[in-house]
């Protein structure tokens, strides 16, 4: 029965292929072709609908960029679904190559709304990103949405439709087509953890090509922690210059604008976490009066992970470095994002054992302490024109009274979520039991013989075992929640943290897994019909946009995630292998049609 209905899907896969799923889709049998010759308007050339935001970004700039992007990726970076259809069963599913060709002659954008500074750094929620496409058996084609971050989306799923043939152009067999679509959640998030291994821009910034596919709206980068300080802050050069791993290990003022400006050119808003009061032992090796705990022994006694070190909870230099700290970043984030992150997860009351301006571990004493830190930190981002987000701890551990406007993340658990919705505060969920993508590499600490060494044997890490997508798949961010309260939650965000992730491996940890929750996100973990959406449909769908959007693109992503060869199922055993990316690279990047006709190139 399996094998049956799996065959089943094999051969719709092709018709019911978007990923994220659009909320409304109708399509039909009949075949378009398009060229490198169509011809894209936008506003009929007219641009008046955009306005300028910081360093002249412009909406009719970041859709006529995206209209380039789409179209070589459509005309140089297609797939043969070879792959994707029973074995040998290609010349079944594509028409033709050699009859009489409808062609797409023209791509019509038709942009409704103003865009303004908003749009590209908005609040959850601020920017509306519906979309809407049409295609007719004619071969007229239309794109509509409010804002040019909705445009984007419209793109992605607009390549989607189409395949590269065998030997004879680009083709869709759905037509006519329509689609209306927008999002379930306005925060969708990748938090990518650069602190404990250096990532070079380049590979965060093909990370956020990768969340734009799968519209994804956030990257959340995890800027610092214990093992590292990798932004350079000029008013405090020591904090990079020392705690970097290695001297050019750190990213200058260029590095995080460039950063910021290319993802909102792709519909992503880059929000900068600094963790604090723990997860702060790096700034203690430049600035050593500032910390408590600095690599303190036994590690499991004072911090979360080691090396331990805790800002020190009632000093004034530790006011004096925060005021310094964000009286030089606030100016350079807030022109291109409405968020900053002050951590807050994993405070050890142990740590301030140490603290000579404490000396105590008593959480009635460091309580109004960390209260104080909070509301200094926060008044800076307020005054900045930011918005706070902390990790759970800050309200459901340590009881703070933070402000209507901050944003709790939470880590733990389901019931978290609701806990944090209950006393009406907006929330990200995430749980590590489903959302966390480096779990199952076993631990990245080594054990002396002894207790430590059976307490930990056979040395999985904390959350083993490796979250594969169906799991991530299963997550449902409003699981407890209250339906009066489900307006709280924001959306969520999947997490890459890098104890043992760095260049090397990035991408196959991260994809195809974190697609599937992109689905979640977008699409909602219900369908329209309030039906919990299936593997059985996500699979075929998730295959298909690995294949498209990764393998295509030059992304080195296993097969052996769980995404299945569809051609295997004509095998006696369906076989799961990890094929080498490249070499299926080479199936679908030998021609190479798109040329400089395009008006919008």
């Amino acid at each position: 029965m399996w094998f049956q209905t799996s065959l089943i899907l094999v051969f719709t896969s092709c018709a019911l292929a978007i990923w994220p799923a659009p909320q409304s889709f109708s399509s039909g049998n009949s075949v378009l072709w398009i060229g490198p010759d169509v011809q894209v308007t936008y506003n009929g050339g007219n641009s008046s609908l955009t306005s300028d935001t910081h360093d002249g970004i412009t909406g009719s700039a970041i859709v006529k960029k995206g209209v380039t992007r789409a179209l070589g990726t459509l005309f140089r970076q297609n797939i043969v679904p070879w792959k994707l259809v029973p074995r040998n069963g290609l010349s079944n599913f594509e028409p033709g190559g050699y009859s009489p060709k409808t062609y797409i002659k023209t791509l019509t954008i038709t942009q409704t709304g103003t865009d303004n500074s908003s749009t590209f750094k908005p609040l959850a929620g601020q920017v509306d990103e519906s979309y809407a496409i049409s295609i007719g058996t004619d071969g007229t084609a239309e794109i509509t949405a409010v804002s040019s971050v909705g445009v984007l989306h419209a793109l992605q799923t607009f390549i989607q439709l189409f395949y590269q043939h065998s030997s004879a152009g680009t083709y869709t067999n759905l037509a006519p087509i329509k689609i209306t679509d927008a999002p379930k959640f306005a925060h969708r998030g990748l938090n990518m953890d650069v602190a404990r291994n250096w990532f070079p821009v380049e590979d965060i910034l093909r990370t956020i090509d990768a969340i734009s596919w799968n519209k994804f709206n956030i990257l959340h980068l995890h800027m610092t922690d214990s093992q590292s300080w990798p932004m350079d802050i000029p008013a405090l050069p020591e904090l990079s210059q020392k705690g970097a791993y290695f001297t050019g290990l750190s990213y200058t003022p260029d590095d995080i604008k460039k950063i910021q400006t290319y993802a909102i050119q792709r519909g992503v808003e880059v929000v900068i976490e600094f963790d604090m009061p723990g997860h702060t032992t790096a700034i203690g090796i430049a600035y050593p009066d500032l910390i408590a705990a600095f690599d303190a022994q036994p590690w499991d006694t004072y911090c979360a992970e080691p090396p331990c070190g805790s800002l020190k909870l009632n000093s004034s230099a530790v006011d004096d470095f925060v005021d310094t700290l964000f009286g030089d970043v606030l100016p350079r984030v807030a022109p291109y994002s409405t968020y900053l992150h002050t951590g807050g997860d994993e405070v050890n009351v142990n740590a301030y054992l140490l603290d000579d301006t404490v000396k105590s571990n008593d959480s009635a004493v460091l309580q109004p302490l960390i209260q104080k830190l909070v509301d200094r930190n926060h008044a800076h981002i307020r005054a900045a024109g930011l918005t706070p987000v902390v990790w759970e701890e800050m309200l459901l551990v340590w009881n703070l009274t933070l402000g209507a406007d901050v944003v709790v993340q939470t880590w733990q658990s389901d019931a978290n979520v609701a806990a944090v919705t209950a006393q009406g505060h907006k929330v990200l969920a995430g749980n590590y039991n489903f959302w966390y993508l480096d779990c199952g590499k076993g631990q990245w600490l080594d054990f002396a013989e002894g207790a430590s060494f059976a307490k930990f044997y056979p040395f999985n890490d904390y959350c083993s075992p490796t979250k594969n997508w169906r799991l991530v798949y299963s997550y449902d961010p409003l699981a407890g929640v209250p339906q009066n309260q489900t307006d709280l939650v924001l959306g969520g965000e999947v997490h890459i943290w890098s104890e043992q992730t760095d260049p090397v491996n990035l991408d196959d940890m991260v994809w195809p897994r974190a697609s599937a929750a992109g689905e979640v996100l977008w699409s909602g973990r219900q369908d329209a019909n309030g039906n919990n959406r299936t593997q059985l449909d996500a699979s075929p769908r998730l295959a298909e946009m690995r294949e498209r959007q990764h393998v295509g693109r030059g992304f080195q992503v296993p097969l052996c995630l769980g995404a299945l060869s569809f051609s295997a199922l004509h095998l006696e055993t369906p076989h799961f292998a990890c094929e080498t990316p490249r070499r299926l690279l080479s199936k679908s990047r030998d021609r190479d049609p798109y040329r400089a006709q395009n008006p919008m190139r």
